[in-house]
């Protein structure tokens, strides 16, 4: 919280001390409170999941925020001339009342500044990974925005930008970063990296991408063993490079020990196709843990298809329909170098922040688990390590999903949202599993958005409907919420 702190302070003196340069400013306040029931003692999942952390999953609650942030774009000084320039400092926070209010928490607290799309960025912000509309999808392999943000710092390519000498032919994008996971885990104080490529061809209507997500939790303590957190542990992670950071153990028979931390990401590849009237996409991402799974065998993979609307006017504004399947598990790989996805042997709590799975929020973790069998308890991270076992914190992690997501605008100031998504559940590889047998479950969701006569008042209702073997849970929200946007173009005084 210190940082948070520290960070706000940074945004209120930005102001102060703009000088002299002329800006074209752009805040936005945001207040809001959203209510949820539902017949379970915990909420259908598509009324939770994927809202980066801020819905607390119990019976009932109210969850209510506030929120502030403005862009400052660098324009001419000129007399008569209002081009702006590539220039730009955005900044905002966001705080929320969840949990019968004894929670208070904040899901954004930023700073960033960029020149065209190349961007520096510091703090807690909303954001997912990979290509597909995050909103109808069941969300990226990697971070779907199913958990609260990761606080990090890092540069990115904010789209899209054309390599030299191709002609606009070729266009990379990327973005790498250094973050905190904290202590609510089992390594306490562990860092963060990601980096992420990709690469795009074509600048006409039909377009090839590829690209890389790696992501790695490294160093952290637990009692008295340290692990590697220097400059060389950060470029080993970086390089993905083998090497000892205390976990792993030391050269042995000239066999190197494995890489440090615990390391996953996906290989992304698709294609856009933009059509007289939609935009087609199609994509699939591959997950992996090890270098092994880099394999053409390994069939565990989203694939989705996405047709938007270009016409604002029409009704059906966006079909997503995805399939993903994990089942086989890397079965071509032996059993004991076999990985179990988004667990760990040594980082217990795996691919998991504060109770949320970062990524896709169709594999289930012992706490949302909890909710569905009276047989498992969540882990309490400062408990003896001899209570909290290896692998075992995501209880569900082998399924195959099949998910259609719909969006329609009825008129400018009524659209509608639908999730349906049909799963079957084999859990882990752990034969004392409680999906063995499997487990089917249909998750859905029928969300109604309308913008009041009122400027900026917006009125959102939902209904999710769970059934199947896991829970038959019924669920409703209701929110409210009030944005004021204020554009000006002012000369900052200067104090200096």
């Amino acid at each position: 919280m210190a940082r948070f702190t520290a960070l706000l302070s940074i945004l209120f003196l930005i102001t102060a001390l703009q000088g002299s340069a002329q800006f074209a400013d752009s805040l936005q306040l945001e207040v809001g409170t959203v209510a949820t029931y539902a017949s379970k003692q915990y909420q259908p999942l598509w009324l939770i999941a994927n809202k980066f952390g801020t819905m607390a999953d119990r019976k009932s609650d109210l969850s209510t925020h506030f929120s502030v942030s403005n862009v400052h774009r660098f324009s001419s000084s000129k007399k008569n001339e209002s081009t702006t320039k590539p220039c730009y400092i955005s900044y905002g926070a966001s705080v929320y009342n969840n949990n019968h209010f004894n929670e208070t928490f904040l899901p954004g607290a930023y700073l960033k500044t960029g020149y065209k799309k190349l961007e520096f960025r510091a703090g807690r912000f909303l954001e997912t990974t990979g290509e597909m509309n995050a909103d109808v999808s069941t969300g990226s392999l990697g971070i779907s925005g199913n958990a609260l943000p990761i606080p990090k710092i890092g540069f990115a390519f904010t789209n899209y930008v054309p390599v030299p000498f191709t002609k606009g032919w070729v266009q990379i994008r990327g973005q790498i970063s250094h973050g905190w996971f904290g202590n609510d885990r089992y390594m306490k104080d562990a860092f963060y990296h990601e980096k992420i490529f990709y690469m795009q061809l074509g600048k006409k209507k039909f377009k090839l991408y590829g690209g890389v997500q790696h992501f790695v939790e490294w160093g952290g303590r637990r009692g008295n063993m340290q692990l590697e957190k220097s400059w060389k542990g950060f470029l080993d992670v970086l390089l993905v490079k083998a090497s000892d950071d205390g976990s792993v153990g030391t050269s042995t028979n000239g066999i190197l020990p494995n890489r440090p931390g615990d390391q996953r990401g996906l290989v992304e590849a698709g294609f856009k196709f933009d059509a007289k009237s939609v935009l087609i996409h199609g994509y699939q991402q591959t997950l992996f843990e090890t270098g092994r799974d880099v394999d053409i065998r390994n069939d565990s993979r989203l694939i989705g298809l996405q047709v938007g609307s270009k016409k604002s006017a029409s009704i059906f504004q966006n079909i997503t329909a995805e399939f993903l399947f994990t089942k086989n598990m890397l079965d071509f790989v032996e059993i004991r170098d076999r990985q179990s996805f988004y667990n760990n042997g040594f980082y217990k709590t795996g691919w998991e922040y504060k109770d949320n799975i970062i990524g896709t929020p169709m594999f289930i973790n012992r706490v949302r688990g909890s909710k569905y069998f009276s047989s498992i308890t969540p882990y309490n991270w400062d408990a003896p390590n001899n209570t909290i076992l290896s692998n075992t914190n995501i209880i569900n992690n082998r399924v195959v999903d099949f998910h259609l997501g719909l969006l329609l605008r009825f008129s400018k100031v009524l659209d509608s949202k639908t999730m349906i998504t049909y799963t079957n559940n084999y859990g882990t590889y752990n034969t004392s599993s409680p999906f063995v047998p499997n487990k089917k479950q249909l998750y859905t969701m029928q969300q109604f958005r309308y913008k009041a006569p009122l400027p900026g008042l917006i009125i959102t209702a939902a209904i999710g409907i769970d059934a199947g073997d896991l829970s038959d849970n019924t669920g409703f929200l209701l929110g409210v919420k009030k944005q004021f946007n204020h554009l000006t173009k002012t000369k900052a005084k200067s104090n200096m």
